[in-house]
């Protein structure tokens, strides 16, 4: 088992940045692909970002491309989503995602744990 715990989440303006952090505790962490997710119209979680195991590949939704940075530090157990130039359409539930396999993958129903999810509100 794998617990994920996000946090970070926030109301911001548009143009403004937010980080969140998605803390793991259980098995092995560096074993895991992390991603992160969030709700969009017909879909319960749309893709937004992946990182590999030791954070040589990283995966980005065409909708945050150049403005979202995934990482992870495998000493602290932890993945961060860095959001910047943030719009109004960015809002929505955050949730941190973890794998076991190898590569990323943007696919929900692939993930094997879910974490309460972080809300995130951008103003405009």
């Amino acid at each position: 088992q794998v617990q994920l715990v996000e946090s970070g989440g926030g109301l911001v303006q548009t143009g403004d940045s937010l980080r969140l952090s998605c803390a793991a505790s259980g098995r092995p962490f560096s074993t895991y692909a992390m991603g992160w997710f969030r709700p969009a119209p017909g879909k319960e979680r749309e893709f937004v970002a992946a990182i590999s195991w030791t954070g040589g590949i990283t995966y980005y939704a065409d909708s945050v491309k150049g403005r979202f940075a995934i990482s992870r530090d495998n000493a602290k157990n932890t993945v961060f989503l860095q959001m910047n130039r943030l719009k109004p359409e960015d809002t929505a539930v955050y949730f941190c995602a973890a794998a076991r396999r190898a590569g990323v993958t943007t696919t929900a129903t692939l993930e094997d744990y879910w974490g309460q999810g972080t809300q995130g509100t951008v103003s405009s």
